[in-house]
């Protein structure tokens, strides 16, 4: 049976000690970092190996954002500007991520935990600014819908994050808790515009900020309040992650982080260290893929599709004239 987990490995090279666990754990997808990355050879093997250990085609992810998160980077991709300085409009974006995709893709790469759909605002932590596309929540749907669009067409799952929204934030999700004292009444007219805009996106991630409005004590990923709003209100059907169950927003043993995210409402924990104790630990507590859960996970699998052939060369010419068109209109 599939764990409903999503876990590292530890450099570019499987141990055989990760080979064996992936087998008998059986996750329900891998998500890799800068650490797993030499070269072409040496990631497509990797993915091929990963893949191997739980017998199946299963989605392997990288957050490729672009600008200051990148996890390929020249030779293997090219240098994606950061969203808040990409120019061009929809067009643009969509070409942006049309040949990411691309990139990934051809590496074994088909996930894709992009694009971010927060909404920019004066308490916006800078270490999230430069990844939002803008404060208007409009503009960031279309500009999300785009970006989701265009990996989509190049055969790579996008994750929309970080839902419901984590441009208010007051923190760095990776050092402390982040929370939003906002009424509701602000957050459905800025943060859940995109999130209703996208809300029919086969993937999701969860947010570790804590919503006042919603739920005072537990940020988004541990809040079955936050959560239940997310699927009731704001409408999104697809495959929910968690972030990263390892950061320090969340506390306790990471056990019980991922036992209390999937009591929540997440379908999958997240974890990325590449810690094998750790990653036996989470697959225990997270339990089965089963369910609902598991209808959603197999609907997302489902929007997976081989992509048509391209001209790189020719839709990357398109994509430099929009950009530079638009940056001489600034």
């Amino acid at each position: 049976m599939t764990a409903a987990v999503i876990p590292g490995c530890s450099g570019p090279v499987l141990h055989p000690m990760e080979a064996r666990f992936f087998a008998e754990a059986q996750p329900w997808g891998f998500i890799l970092f800068g650490r797993n990355v030499q070269d072409a050879a040496q990631l497509t093997r990797l993915c091929a190996e990963l893949r191997a250990t739980v017998g199946r085609a299963a989605p392997i992810f990288m957050d490729q954002e672009g600008g200051s998160v990148q996890r390929l980077r020249p030779p293997l991709a090219r240098a994606w500007p950061d969203a808040s300085a990409q120019r061009g409009g929809a067009r643009a974006v969509w070409l942006r991520h049309r040949l990411m995709a691309a990139e990934l893709r051809t590496l074994g790469v088909d996930g894709n935990c992009a694009p971010v759909i927060d909404v920019a605002c004066p308490s916006t932590h800078p270490f999230l600014v430069r990844r939002i596309w803008s404060a208007d929540p409009a503009r960031v749907g279309e500009l999300g819908r785009a970006a989701a669009e265009g990996l989509l067409a190049g055969g790579v799952l996008p994750v929309i994050k970080h839902l419901p929204g984590h441009g208010a934030g007051n923190a760095d999700s990776h050092h402390a808790l982040p929370r939003v004292s906002d009424p509701v009444s602000v957050l459905e007219a800025r943060d859940f515009v995109p999130v209703r805009a996208l809300a029919d996106m086969p993937l999701g991630m969860s947010a570790h900020v804590v919503y006042e409005a919603i739920d005072p004590e537990n940020p988004a990923t541990v809040s079955p309040a936050v959560i239940a709003m997310l699927r009731k209100d704001l409408g999104f059907t697809g495959l929910l992650m968690s972030d990263d169950i390892a950061m320090n927003a969340l506390g306790g043993r990471m056990a019980e982080r991922a036992a209390r995210a999937r009591a929540a409402g997440c379908d999958v924990v997240l974890h990325c260290s590449g810690d094998l104790a750790e990653m036996a630990m989470v697959a225990e507590a997270a339990g089965p893929l089963e369910g609902a859960a598991q209808a959603r996970a197999t609907r997302a699998l489902e929007a997976r599709r081989a992509p048509a052939a391209i001209d790189f060369a020719a839709l990357e010419a398109e994509f430099e004239a929009l950009s530079e068109e638009a940056e001489g209109q600034a």
